[in-house]
């Protein structure tokens, strides 16, 4: 049975805007299913390094994936990583410049990534990876070769320590600026797709499926 909420510790419990942060799996995992990027960082022997990648969850567990030659992968193995998901939902126009600010959610995880061996793992953290992005995918596409998979290094990193944290409505203005003649509020953002572009060598015939001439993000509005 999955733990109910994240661990809490000196570097993972939120100290600014405390009221805004929460440890709940109920809360975490639904940032962490919408969104498909996540910033990596580690300290290297080279200095701190933080790159872009894409993951999937299955249950209490991040998958990371690159070439077996990814020097981010290689280092991040059997060593503490930090990995952020944002997921931006507006921008905050206060009538103070001091007090702009982005409604958001986010999640910080902190953890020691492995790396995963067992090839039927790694052929399902490769599925979630890939359904991550567009859910349903993996079944429809033609899966790794042996040649492809071992071009291919995925790393296990735990879902178990860190928080999230979520900033929601509108500006908060200092009592004094609220008669100022200058406009507040918040404009929402939300990802929206275009409509899909078949590949320029697609055989004619092949229709889209729904996930791609329909794409929604888990837990998004239709």
């Amino acid at each position: 049975m999955s733990p109910t909420e994240l661990s809490r510790t000196a570097r993972s419990r939120v100290r600014r805007r405390a009221l805004r942060a929460s440890y709940d799996r109920a809360v975490v995992d639904p940032i962490l299913d919408e969104a498909f990027i996540a910033h990596v960082g580690i300290t290297t022997d080279d200095g701190p390094m933080v790159l872009p990648m894409a993951y999937g969850r299955i249950d209490d567990v991040l998958y990371l994936h690159g070439a077996a030659a990814n020097h981010l992968l290689a280092e991040m193995v059997d060593r503490d990583v930090c990995v952020t998901v944002t997921l931006v939902d507006g921008v905050v126009l206060a009538r103070s410049a001091f007090h702009h600010s982005a409604n958001y959610r986010s999640v910080v995880l902190f953890g020691v990534a492995e790396l995963v061996v067992d090839e039927v793992e790694k052929r399902r953290a490769l599925d979630a990876i890939v359904d991550q992005v567009t859910p349903g995918r993996s079944a429809d596409a033609r899966p790794p070769s042996a040649t492809e998979l071992a071009k291919t290094a995925v790393a296990r990193f735990p879902i178990g320590e860190g928080s999230a944290k979520i900033r929601t409505g509108g500006p908060v203005d200092e009592p004094e600026d609220l008669k100022l003649e200058i406009w507040a509020g918040h404009v929402p953002l939300r990802m929206t797709a275009g409509p899909a572009v078949p590949a320029a060598d697609l055989r004619s015939g092949i229709s889209p499926p729904v996930y791609a001439s329909n794409y929604r993000r888990p837990g998004t509005a239709g």
